[in-house]
């Protein structure tokens, strides 16, 4: 009757070591399934954050382009309006019956004026083609933060990885309790600690910092898209022939206001490229989780 009762112990027992051993191999094979592939998809989040920290770089560029030339067209400008009010002056009815003196003072003005003439021609002609070259570099810092802000938006932490991360997070949790039984059990646990320790480090990622770095690019880009778009079309306008024949004093207004909006646009785009740097820092964070993670899964 004991060898019976104790055969049946022996078999229970046996039984009761092989169920802890299958929960224990069904808690590491569901860590490798959730915690898998996770990696790939945050290696082109920071693809995506590099590509768009080099197109915001291009709109800066452009943009701070745009305001260096809007400055040198502002000096030919002033210049131009000097030469041609000499220009004016020489071009006086002159005096009747004049003196030799009066007579001298003219042909000199004349002199003067059909040199300044040539001058205002060639800078009217140089402000012309810096007005253009300005509203270019406009147009093309406008189609960058488009871009950019486009990019931003979509390059985010998105629920469905959210998701995933965290079912990673539970399934390690359920993992660290198996390996505390199955030491009990005397299982090896090597393999299955080293798994627990790299994976449960995604409980201690900050994922927000990637989609707040994402948002204020997208503003950032946002705000240089719109200040460019303006830009552009104030500087095209500034430099119509309509308003250069016109109001010389709407044309300075116009011509600075350009200037403020490239500079303005310059400033929001280097703002966005800043975020977007920062993303990829941010991101490279969390893709070494995944990296050491999924490394232990192999």
């Amino acid at each position: 009757m004991f060898k019976s009762g104790y055969f049946v112990f022996i078999l229970l027992s046996g039984l009761a070591v092989n169920a802890y051993a299958n929960d224990f191999d069904n808690a590491i094979n569901n860590t490798i399934s959730k915690c898998s592939d996770i990696s790939a998809e945050l290696s082109d989040l920071k693809r995506m954050a590099g590509i768009n920290t080099a197109i915001t770089g291009v709109g800066t560029a452009a943009a701070t382009g745009a305001t260096i030339v809007g400055i040198v067209k502002s000096s030919v400008d002033k210049e131009l309006r000097e030469i041609l009010a000499r220009v004016d002056e020489g071009a006086k009815n002159p005096p009747k019956n004049p003196t030799a003196d009066e007579a001298l003072n003219v042909y000199d003005k004349h002199i003067t004026s059909t040199n300044s003439q040539s001058d205002s021609d060639t800078l009217s002609k140089k402000s012309k083609a810096l007005g253009h070259w300005r509203t270019g570099l406009m147009g093309g810092a406008t189609v960058t933060n488009v871009a950019g802000a486009v990019i931003a938006g979509n390059n985010r932490v998105d629920d469905d990885l959210q998701l995933r991360i965290g079912e990673c997070i539970k399934s390690v949790d359920a993992l660290k309790s198996a390996i505390a039984q199955a030491q009990i059990d005397k299982l090896d646990t090597s393999r299955a600690s080293k798994i627990a320790a790299a994976c449960g480090e995604w409980k201690y990622a900050d994922l927000s910092v990637i989609n707040n770095r994402a948002r204020g690019a997208m503003i950032s880009s946002i705000v240089g898209a719109t200040t460019g778009a303006v830009g552009t079309i104030t500087s095209a306008s500034a430099n119509s022939d309509g308003v250069r024949a016109g109001d010389e004093q709407k044309e300075k207004n116009l011509n600075t206001a350009s200037n403020v909006l490239a500079g303005g646009t310059a400033v929001a785009g280097g703002v966005a490229t800043i975020f977007n740097a920062t993303q990829i820092a941010a991101v490279k964070k969390i893709v070494k989780i995944a990296d050491e993670c999924e490394g232990t899964l192999q």
